[in-house]
């Protein structure tokens, strides 16, 4: 059985899919972009788009009863791979040891034009 999860202080889905899906002890999050909920604004500033990211999906984790440290696995997508360390530093500051595995990718194009996504895999 599979639970959907949703809160207004995260963007609403831009398509066909779930801000998160809770299924057999798991939370899975769909990519969060670096929308700010209440304004649909965007920022322009890598470190500021990763943090928005982090935040949406801090939200998602709350409203699932859940946090940070019970992430296993996320999934990261960045427009440029010259943004990493910035990205890096930024994230960081959401976990504590041991962090949660981790793939990030460079990708060509992101939707609405962000240079970041992350998603997110935790136990519940």
């Amino acid at each position: 059985m599979k639970k959907q999860i949703s809160t207004t202080k995260a963007p609403s889905a831009i398509g066909p899919y779930s801000q998160a899906i809770a299924a057999n002890g798991m939370l899975y999050v769909s990519g969060q972009i670096p929308v700010n909920p209440a304004t649909g604004e965007v920022s322009a500033d890598i470190s500021e788009q990763t943090k928005q990211s982090m935040e949406n999906i801090k939200a998602i984790l709350e409203e699932a009863g859940t946090d940070f440290s019970k992430v296993v696995r996320c999934g990261i997508f960045i427009k440029n791979m010259d943004d990493f360390a910035k990205i890096n530093e930024v994230y960081g500051t959401y976990f504590i040891e041991p962090y949660p595995a981790r793939a990030t990718v460079e990708v060509s194009r992101l939707p609405k034009d962000v240079l970041v996504e992350i998603d997110a895999i935790v136990i519940l």
